[in-house]
């Protein structure tokens, strides 16, 4: 990685971008401060950041939208949503149209901190060039990507690509439960349980073409990946 990284930060609260932006600086990042979706979606395609940071209600465009729009043609940037939304199916929407994290406000700027380079280290590894078998499949991690024989490729999002990884490392044996949460959302709370769920029914269906691969629920414990 570059010794200082470009961080979009999308904030409407003029005082709280502020503050978030100072603080991050503080710490060697680069931040391009903006307090709308639109603004937000031509700073991104100028300056190419490395990481997004996107409120979710925010004029113009909103956060939701915002990142929708981005990951039709990326889908590696980390992208961490701050929201004051707390309900299920908020967060679910969040994860499912692309979201690596969520921070509900408020929220310190530690835990922000720690999130940005958790999100970033797994960027790194993501660019070690990679490629298992999952039965008829070839899982490509770095490119994110799954091949079932001369079919087109599949994409995977961050979070999938990385789930699938993990599972493929536990391969027939119980991938926790816990662990997993922990280590790819952050905690293993009510609603990064429930977005874990609706991640492992995406790849199901994405490897469904070799009726060898199953991934097992072993309740109260966690995933099998069966190949």
């Amino acid at each position: 990685m570059r010794d200082r990284i470009t961080l979009l930060l999308a904030e409407d609260e003029p005082a709280l971008g502020q503050i978030v932006k100072e603080s991050l600086e503080t710490r060697d990042f680069d931040v391009l401060l903006c307090e709308d979706g639109e603004t937000a979606l031509n700073i991104y395609k100028k300056e190419q950041p490395e990481l997004l940071i996107l409120d979710v209600m925010m004029p113009k465009k909103d956060g939701f939208t915002l990142a929708k729009e981005i990951r039709e043609h990326d889908d590696a940037i980390p992208i961490i949503f701050l929201t004051a939304k707390s309900q299920t199916k908020d967060v679910l929407e969040g994860f499912s149209i692309g979201g690596n994290d969520y921070l509900k406000k408020p929220f310190s700027i530690e835990e922000l901190i720690a999130r940005i380079h958790n999100l970033l280290n797994r960027k790194d590894l993501q660019k070690k060039p990679t490629n298992y078998h999952i039965g008829d499949y070839e899982f490509m991690f770095h490119k994110q990507t799954l091949q079932y024989k001369n079919d087109p490729l599949i994409k995977l999002t961050h979070r999938e690509a990385h789930l699938l990884f993990h599972l493929h490392q536990q391969k027939n044996e119980v991938l926790d439960r816990t662990y997993i949460l922990k280590k790819l959302w952050g905690s293993d709370d009510f609603f990064n349980a429930r977005s874990m769920d609706v991640f492992i029914t995406k790849l199901r269906k994405k490897l469904k073409k070799d009726i060898s691969i199953q991934i097992v629920n072993v309740r109260g414990f966690g995933y099998k990946l069966i190949c």
